[in-house]
């Protein structure tokens, strides 16, 4: 009976500072505030996974004729940009 004990106060302390955790997490990104509505010049195209530790991310700025992607590749060594400035044509932004 006294390692069932044992267990849930374990448990129970887990429990407790995975909240408590998640708590302080969410308090530090209450103070920044998600960009929404019609005024977003910025998008994430498309997320592509290299392996298991680089990502290539297409992102796009900018809408209508003024549209332009950059295409870069994240890793744990930083990011590298391979092509900046691609034109977006005028149905690639309309089904983007």
């Amino acid at each position: 009976m006294t390692d069932f004990a044992r267990f849930a106060a374990a448990l129970i302390f887990v429990l407790a500072l995975m909240g408590g955790l998640s708590l302080i997490m969410r308090r530090i990104n209450a103070g920044r505030l998600p960009v929404t509505g019609a005024n977003r010049q910025m998008r994430v195209v498309e997320v592509l996974s290299l392996d298991a530790r680089r990502r290539a991310i297409l992102l796009q700025r900018g809408r209508g004729s003024d549209a332009r992607q950059h295409l870069i590749i994240l890793g744990p060594n930083g990011e590298t940009i391979v092509e900046t400035g691609i034109v977006v044509s005028d149905d690639t932004a309309k089904n983007g």
